[in-house]
Order: C-alpha cells, then structure tokens, then sequence
C-alpha cells in the first residue's frame, strides 16, 4: 500500500500508469524462496491496487522468460517445466481470477545467437525464408516470434489455461555485441523492430490463435551503457544512453532526446540503481508500446 500511494497514486491521471509488473524473469530461475514470495507479492499489489479503486485500471502482471518451459520447439509441443509448474500454477490461477494475461519476454535474437548455424537469421528478423512447419497442428510459421507466442500459448493449454491470453513484456535486438554474440548489429537490430512495427500494426493474431491480436512492448527505448554482463545488455535501446536516437525504425515521433545533461546524468545513476537486487522486486524497464491496447 505504501509503495503504491509514493509511486503510482501522485502520478495519475496525469502518467498513463496500465500496469504493475511484479519481478522479473523470477520463475525458471535458481532463487526458490525468491519463486516461493513472487504469489504473494502480487497479491499484495492487487489488493492496495483494488483497496484504492485502482484495480480496473492497472493490471498486475509478472513477465517470464524462455526458461519456464521444458521445451519450445516445434511451437505445439511447449510445456511448462515440472519444478516451475510448483509455483505456476497458483499464479496462473490467481491472474485467470483477475483478468491477467500471461507475460513472456520473447528473444529471437537470444534463440539466434545460441545457434547461429541452424536457425535461418532471415526467419528471426521477419524476412523472406522457408520458415517451418508444425507437423503437430500442420501450421506454418514464417517468422520466429510468432512461433514463441504460440508455444506459450501451447503451453498454457497443456496447464489447462486455455482461455489465457498471452502478450510479449519484451522483444527486441541488440544493435552491439561481443565477438561471440552472433548477429548483435545495428542494421539486424533496425531491420528486427522495424519489421516488428510492421507486424504489430497490422493487429492480427498467430497462426495458433489468428483471432487474438499479438500485444508487444520493444526493449528498450535507451541503451544501457552501464549495465553488466555481455556487451548486447547495454545496446537494445532505440536511444543512446546521452539521449541521441540509436536508428529510426519510423516512429513519427523519435526524435533525439531535448534532456538536459543533468537529466541524463540523472537517468543513468537510476538505471545503476536498478540492476541491483532490488530489480527483482518490481521491474524497472523502461519500454516503449508498439501495439495500440485497444
């Protein structure tokens, strides 16, 4: 309740505040008393939420990654990992009570740079290729980022949450890497989101659920430059970290950033601050919506 009447409550109406996502890639993960408090949490950010009259308003949701499943290829065959199932599925059954819809943070660029030599990069950035072919459902993908959303949605069927929907919290390409991560280049990360543009506007489904318009946010709108691990972490962002466009992918609206270098400074001594442990806790992404919530 405190957390939500110092960092939602003052900001609205003004700030388009649409939801609450409670960790980050928690499940799938080592930290099991981590996994254990994820429920709770939740919980505990929709009643103050629903206490405040908020509830309608603002969702509350947790974003998964690729390793919540035991498998995810061919798209039909998904199914959630046993040990991740323990606290899943109470989660998945308190969401279904309120309305939300199931997260995933889909990477083609993540699934492409493990194994360069067998996936067809022209299939993880949306262009021409054979694509391929669920012999289970006899559907065709043409792209790798449909086949991830439907291989969630396979797997929340086999749960049993059939009526679930699912949306992208994150999808993106890193526009710089490291000697080792394949594909990590500028033109690879424009062509990625700007064919995704592309898809998202056209507010159609996937081959599994035709009918259900896929919903996705990019990663990231800045660089963060001072973020650890493999140099593709600090290079998904549409900016760079002082504010200067990365590469237009045709949003009318990208333009370099009029912040003051103070602002900046600011910016990145928050974004330090969120890498810590606290980061697990309520994710500090800043993302930017690329589907119309319509």
């Amino acid at each position: 309740m405190s957390w939500i009447k110092e960092n939602v409550q003052p900001f609205l109406p003004d700030t388009h505040i649409t939801g609450i996502a409670i960790g980050n890639e928690v499940l799938g993960g080592t930290d099991e008393e981590l996994a254990g408090a994820l429920l709770g949490a939740a919980k505990n950010v929709y009643n103050a939420l629903d206490r405040l009259k908020l509830a309608g308003d603002i969702e509350v949701s947790t974003p998964h990654s690729a390793a919540v499943f035991a498998n995810s290829f061919p798209p039909s065959s998904c199914i959630f990992r046993e040990d991740v199932l323990v606290y899943m599925r109470p989660i998945l059954d308190f969401f279904s009570k309120i309305g939300s819809p199931f997260y995933i943070n889909a990477y083609p660029f993540l699934a492409y740079k493990s194994d360069p030599e067998h996936i067809d990069i022209n299939y993880a950035l949306f262009r021409s290729n054979a694509g391929i072919h669920d012999a289970k459902t006899g559907l065709h993908y043409d792209n790798m980022f449909d086949a991830q959303i439907d291989a969630a949605y396979a797997a929340l069927e086999a749960a049993g949450y059939d009526k679930m929907e699912v949306r992208v919290s994150e999808t993106g390409w890193a526009s710089g890497g490291d000697e080792n991560e394949a594909g990590a280049t500028l033109q690879n990360a424009r062509t990625y989101n700007f064919n995704l543009r592309k898809r998202l506007f056209k507010k159609k489904g996937t081959p599994r659920r035709p009918k259900m318009v896929v919903k996705a946010y990019v990663f990231a709108l800045f660089n963060e430059d001072l973020k650890p691990g493999p140099s593709s972490e600090k290079h998904y962002g549409l900016f760079k970290a002082d504010g200067s466009i990365s590469y237009n992918i045709g949003l009318h609206g990208l333009k370099p950033s009029s912040a003051s270098p103070s602002l900046l400074s600011l910016t990145r001594i928050r974004t330090r601050s969120c890498l810590g442990p606290s980061a697990m806790v309520l994710t500090c992404y800043v993302m930017v919506i690329l589907a119309l919530m319509i």
